[in-house]
């Protein structure tokens, strides 16, 4: 079942620092990640396809947007619950709660709170779809087996 209520904004187009910690924790490792309109449409294409799920809703609530799911990862049934805020030309922040069941991996509940900053545009030599993961190592969803479509 899918209920989309809501559709999140897109981010604007350029280069978005993202940093994952957990929720109360010191910032955790930075990537950053070149996207542009038609990334980012896919992008949410295929996080919306990419499992299958019993649920997925998505529902604004005042300014903020509130992400319910059931889906299954292998044999485990993973619950999410995420809310996701800001203005998405600049910064969003999403808080995001999942259980698992049976445990995936040895988890059987996790947290996370991902912070993102639009730091402007696109760095030389970049493209849509780099990603610069933490130690610099840089991959493209473009290029990525099973990734994007090639623009």
């Amino acid at each position: 079942m899918t209920t989309l209520a809501a559709e999140l904004p897109q981010r604007k187009s350029g280069l978005w620092e993202v940093t994952t910690s957990e929720p109360g924790g010191p910032p955790g490792p930075v990537a950053t990640m070149c996207i542009d309109q038609k990334l980012d449409d896919m992008a949410r294409q295929l996080a919306a396809g990419a499992l299958t799920c019993s649920k997925q809703d998505l529902r604004r609530d005042g300014d903020r947007y509130v992400s319910e799911s059931i889906c299954k990862i292998g044999d485990s049934t993973a619950t999410t619950r995420a809310v996701i805020s800001g203005n998405f030309e600049t910064t969003y922040q999403a808080e995001i709660q999942a259980k698992y069941a049976p445990p995936l991996m040895g988890m059987s509940e996790g947290r996370s709170v991902m912070n993102a900053k639009w730091l402007g545009p696109c760095r030389p030599g970049q493209r849509a779809g780099d990603i610069t993961m933490p130690g610099g190592n840089t991959i493209n969803l473009y290029d990525a087996p099973g990734g994007a479509p090639k623009k």
